[in-house]
């Protein structure tokens, strides 16, 4: 059984929902199943530490996921464009992993949510690739083989799937939303079993 890490941070819940269709599709591809593993927030407050198990959904990333994981769908809400500060924290405390090459040559995929459609989604994808590059990874997109990519009105990008959530989180995934992530997943975990043949 190929292990597929599904890491995300999800701060209302969009991301999370994404994390989920991804995990879908990596649970359709016989020999593969998704692991769900989340990343805690971080604290302006220094003397701050967050519980050891968080209070619902996912187990906090551990080290070892890393390093068991087949493959890696990295998520993140955008903020300015950017990553959320939790998973570039996390990031950024991987430099034995990189040491190590414990990423190096697994496929890995982006996904993203903002509360707008000009919210700076594809900036957010490609500035999650570029540690990932650094760690050697095998980028996946999604490709216009995928009929939703053509005509969805929401979320869902070349660089990855993605989420329109509005402005009070109030905006469920739609079809095409849905359709991308289970693709995604899909795609990503078919990669991991083929380069683990």
């Amino acid at each position: 059984m190929h292990d597929i890490l599904v890491l995300y941070y999800s701060q209302h819940g969009a991301t999370r929902e994404l994390a989920r269709m991804i995990a879908r599709g990596i649970d359709s591809v016989d020999g593969c199943r998704a692991r769900l593993r989340t990343v805690p927030k971080v604290s302006t407050v220094c003397e701050a530490t967050a519980p050891a198990v968080p209070d619902s959904g996912a187990p906090y990333v551990e080290k070892q996921d890393l390093q068991d994981c087949a493959g890696l769908a990295l998520g993140s809400p955008t903020r300015f464009g950017n990553m959320a500060a939790a998973m570039k924290y996390f990031l950024d405390g991987t430099a034995p992993e990189w040491m190590q090459g414990t990423l190096a040559g697994k496929p890995a995929c982006v996904f993203t949510s903002s509360s707008t459609q000009h919210g700076g989604q594809e900036s957010t994808l490609l500035s999650m690739m570029i540690p990932l590059l650094h760690h050697g990874v095998l980028l996946l997109g999604l490709p216009f083989t995928e009929q939703a990519l053509s005509h969805t009105r929401t979320g869902g990008t070349p660089y990855g799937a993605s989420h329109v959530a509005g402005h009070d989180n109030n905006v469920t995934l739609s079809e095409d939303e849905k359709q991308l992530a289970i693709a995604q997943g899909r795609r990503l975990a078919e990669a991991a079993r083929k380069l683990a043949a």
